[in-house]
């Protein structure tokens, strides 16, 4: 394997116990703020040392706390793009591209010409980190960061500063880059379309544990707990109770699901996308639930309606359902003054146990 860490960290209350492995390939931990995702990687890169455990990266050992070993960061061979981009602030947007490039002179101008061009930096080549955007700041971070030929990069929410046409721009340059890297990339972000895009695994972490690592499709097709829901972005989730192999209530919504497949004896939760849902003309029937609309938010290009069961009186919060909707779509309904009644497709229940 490429990557192997399993590694505790105590800060204060909060308890870091991560245990994964990478092979070769792009893999992105997953988690709200505050789960651990940064800290991972910052004892991966050696600025924080675990309390205990082994980090392993191309069969050399960066850490292991039985044998004593640690290695400094900068003996590690890991690119590592901090939040705050840490650029030295003496030195040009060249220089500190080229900082970390051990190459004969006309090589090294040359390596760092390429990223130069690469992260769209032409023209500022002379001006100093205080002189650039925050966005600019980031591009020369990740620039310097390639240019080192690291044996893993690490990338901490490496889209955040930038602007949504030049983040598109970016990000095809960065996987165009990641494709031809011979190494691990670890991708850590709370942003679900990008960790899609990128990745092949994702690892969801919560409260400074793994909970789970899955082939994206996976993950998102079908999530097995509530955190891997609400993290992939899953917005209707009800609390159950099991009525029988391919039946159950939906607690939160007041209405009988069936299900295609086996539902598990300890599932705790379904979940539904919010454009999964189908509209039906029906206002009964199997998996079809009247509703009565709460509130209409409008997208560019969709319509979220917020949704309760049309049978149940309750006004919390969880007793809604969000469905989001083609403009088209709406507009039809409203234009005929359709009672609203959706359907909620068995193969798309997401059941949770936990």
């Amino acid at each position: 394997m490429a990557l192997y860490v399993d590694i505790k960290k105590r800060l204060g209350k909060f308890n870091l116990e991560v245990q994964f492995n990478s092979q070769q390939g792009i893999m992105s931990l997953l988690g709200s703020s505050g789960s651990g995702k940064s800290m991972t990687l910052k004892c991966i890169a050696g600025i924080e040392t675990p309390d205990e455990g082994r980090i392993v990266l191309k069969e050399r050992v960066l850490f292991d706390s039985e044998k004593k070993i640690n290695l400094p960061p900068q003996n590690r061979r890991v690119g590592y793009l901090f939040q705050n981009y840490a650029l030295f602030p003496n030195m040009t947007v060249e220089e500190n591209i080229g900082a970390g490039v051990k190459l004969p002179k006309k090589e090294k101008e040359i390596q760092v010409k390429e990223k130069i061009r690469m992260f769209f930096l032409e023209g500022m080549e002379k001006k100093r980190p205080s002189q650039l955007s925050g966005g600019q700041q980031q591009r020369v971070a990740l620039a310097r960061m390639l240019a080192s030929e690291p044996d893993i990069i690490m990338l901490d929410e490496p889209f955040s500063a930038l602007d949504s046409f030049l983040k598109w721009q970016l990000e095809q340059e960065i996987m165009e880059t990641l494709s031809k890297f011979n190494g691990t990339v670890l991708l850590v972000s709370h942003n679900r379309n990008e960790v899609y895009r990128f990745s092949n695994d994702i690892a969801v972490i919560t409260e400074g544990k793994i909970e789970t690592v899955n082939k994206k499709e996976d993950l998102f097709n079908n999530p097995k707990t509530i955190s891997s829901a609400l993290l992939t972005g899953c917005k209707n989730i009800s609390a159950v109770k099991r009525l029988s192999e391919n039946s159950l209530l939906a607690i939160d919504w007041n209405i009988t699901l069936f299900c295609n497949r086996k539902i598990p004896e300890n599932i705790k939760y379904v979940g539904m996308r919010a454009h999964y849902f189908k509209y039906s003309e029906k206002n009964n029937g199997t998996n079809v639930m009247p509703c009565e609309v709460v509130k209409v938010i409008e997208n560019p290009f969709s319509y979220i309606i917020m949704l309760k069961n049309r049978n149940k009186s309750s006004n919390e919060n969880n007793s809604q359902i969000r469905w989001e909707v083609n403009k088209d779509i709406w507009k039809e309904i409203c234009e005929k003054a359709l009672p609203v009644n959706l359907f909620f497709p068995e193969d798309c229940l997401l059941l949770l146990t936990q």
